[in-house]
């Protein structure tokens, strides 16, 4: 049986995050909302989780899951061949809508899908999904919705949707917008604007100029 916390509520808040934190560390998976979307989230370094969060997403390995990370710091531990561009786009737009896909460490333990080598990572600005993961560390997380149907705007709408496949439902109200983060690729020799989303390419040109935009 899901379990749910408003975290609009001071005591429900601390009880939510300790039992997400809980149910993270158990390879479960938990609901917590960002500053785009409500996001389904697990441990990114437990490969069951991750096919599990693919699986309650009906989403298959080809569509790789984000990690969302609660520190620019954390970036160190996770990709390499990181340019100085990159790190610009980092200090510019994050915490952000600002997902950046970049080679990971070729050392770590984890499978996100069918990743060829690269990683999509984001900071969100949203405080309870930074102090999640700040306990927890880096967690595969992406939207909290059955592939095909609308990113989830509220708790409602992600539950309606995952059920009791999701632990524990972090409820912080409606998100701030439906917009999905913009997505950078500075795994090439120039920063290449996958999706664009909430940061438009004429904000992302002023930080990096030489940035291409995807066909």
């Amino acid at each position: 049986m899901a379990r749910r916390y408003d975290t609009n509520d001071a005591t429900d808040r601390l009880t939510g995050l300790r039992e997400a934190a809980s149910a993270v560390r158990r390879g479960e998976l938990v609901v917590l909302p960002t500053d785009t979307v409500y996001g389904i989230g697990a441990d990114a370094f437990s490969a069951d989780a991750v096919a599990d969060l693919l699986a309650a997403k009906g989403r298959g390995r080809n569509m790789p899951t984000p990690v969302l990370i609660g520190s620019p710091n954390t970036l160190h531990g996770l990709v390499t061949d990181f340019s100085e561009a990159a790190w610009e786009l980092v200090d510019a737009f994050w915490p952000g809508a600002l997902t950046i896909v970049a080679r990971h460490q070729p050392s770590l333990q984890w499978d996100l899908g069918d990743t060829r080598g690269t990683v999509a990572v984001r900071m969100p600005l949203h405080p309870v999904a930074i102090e999640l993961l700040t306990e927890v560390g880096p967690m595969a997380v992406s939207s909290a919705n059955l592939t095909g149907h609308p990113a989830p705007e509220t708790c409602d709408a992600a539950q309606q949707m995952l059920g009791d496949s999701v632990s524990v439902y972090l409820d912080g109200g409606p998100t701030p917008g439906n917009v999905p983060s913009s997505i950078v690729d500075v795994s090439g020799p120039v920063p290449l604007l996958l999706r664009q989303g909430a940061i438009t390419p004429e904000e992302l040109r002023k930080v990096v100029p030489d940035l291409e935009v995807a066909n």
